[in-house]
């Protein structure tokens, strides 16, 4: 099958599976967004959800975090794993958002990618989700899938980000992206994937991928 042809299918299924896909991490606005993916590096989403609700009840917005310490945070979010490093992060980004930015999140990945522990998955994230930017951001589900269907072989996010760029319209981006994170939890995990079982893998995996379910 062309790329072409399974870009399309892709489109279809997905929509067909998930046409309203909400962003997984729980948030009111750019900046919980932004602390909520920050955590879940290395970490599940649903791991995330359980932690943020005390963290922003102990800070909901970038003022009252700047003013609290990496330990008040780090107790908090010990369970997402990292959490020294996190809890730094968090604290440190906050105070950079007060400093220069009035409190508010930057809406350009320039500024967002400056602050502390934002690269550019995140940044990513918050630009499509928080401010309707047109953005692909790519983890570990993507990059996974993108190699099963034949779309990409980068070796790396960013080198998967640009093919999956070419590809699909950038009209689909902010939903496409959430889409297939559902649909790579669902139907395509990492481990103990049968290929041929596996509704778009079945048409759209390249031959290493079907050759190596054998």
């Amino acid at each position: 099958m062309r790329k072409a042809e399974k870009t399309q299918l892709i489109l279809k299924t997905l929509e067909d599976l998930y046409p309203s896909p909400q962003v997984p991490l729980v948030h009111r606005d750019a900046f919980t967004l932004l602390v909520a993916v920050l955590l879940s590096a290395q970490c599940t989403d649903a791991m995330v959800n359980r932690v943020t609700p005390a963290l922003f009840e102990l800070a909901p917005d970038a003022f009252t975090m700047a003013r609290c310490t990496p330990e008040q945070v780090r107790v908090i979010i010990a369970p997402c794993g990292l959490s020294p490093t996190k809890a730094r992060h968090v604290v440190a980004l906050a105070q950079q958002l007060v400093a220069l930015h009035g409190g508010a999140v930057p809406s350009n990945f320039a500024e967002l990618e400056a602050l502390p522990g934002v690269g550019h998955k995140t940044a990513s994230v918050v630009m499509s989700q928080a401010f309707g930017y047109a953005a692909f951001p790519v983890d570990t589900h993507i990059h996974r899938l993108a190699a099963r269907w034949g779309l990409s072989k980068g070796t790396t996010v960013e080198k998967t980000e640009a093919d999956l760029k070419k590809l699909f319209p950038e009209r689909s981006w902010n939903k496409l992206h959430l889409q297939m994170i559902y649909y790579g939890r669902q139907y395509c995990p990492a481990r103990n994937h049968e290929p041929r079982l596996c509704p778009l893998c079945s048409l759209c995996a390249s031959k290493s991928a079907l050759k190596g379910s054998q």
